[in-house]
């Protein structure tokens, strides 16, 4: 019924001021949950341990597109998701847990691309047309 958005992109994890490790994200977007979008972050950067003998999964933030895209311009999140632009074409995103702090910068064009093709699914001003509210309700209530 739905299609979808995803995209995988280069990031990288700011360990400290001159040490940083590179990282694949895939961002998603999903018609039917149209104000989010999702990072997923491979498992070996999750503090967590899986249970014995099985795999970790990968850790995957869910937020507002919209905070996505204001961020690309100004300082954007007043909860557990930041996003600023950066120097050059770059944007930094910080991700704040009780566990604690990842700040990661993306090249602008790449998160700009994949918002550009979310758009194309739904544009901005339109998702309220895509939530279907009974399901919502559903998944909310278990």
């Amino acid at each position: 019924m739905y299609s979808a958005v995803e995209e995988t992109v280069q990031a990288r994890l700011i360990l400290s001021p001159h040490r940083s490790v590179r990282l694949r994200v895939v961002l998603s977007y999903l018609p039917e949950d149209p104000f989010a979008v999702r990072m997923a972050f491979p498992a070996e950067f999750s503090l967590d341990d899986a249970p014995d003998g099985q795999s970790a999964e990968d850790i995957v933030w869910v937020f507002a597109r919209q905070l996505l895209s204001s961020g690309l311009e100004l300082p954007a999140g007043p909860g557990d998701v930041h996003v600023r632009p950066a120097l050059g074409r770059r944007t930094m995103v910080e991700l704040r847990a009780p566990e604690g702090t990842a700040l990661l910068q993306f090249d602008s064009t790449d998160l700009r691309r994949f918002l550009w093709r979310s758009r194309l699914l739904v544009p901005e001003g339109e998702e309220h047309l895509h939530l279907d509210a009974d399901r919502a309700l559903a998944q909310l209530l278990g």
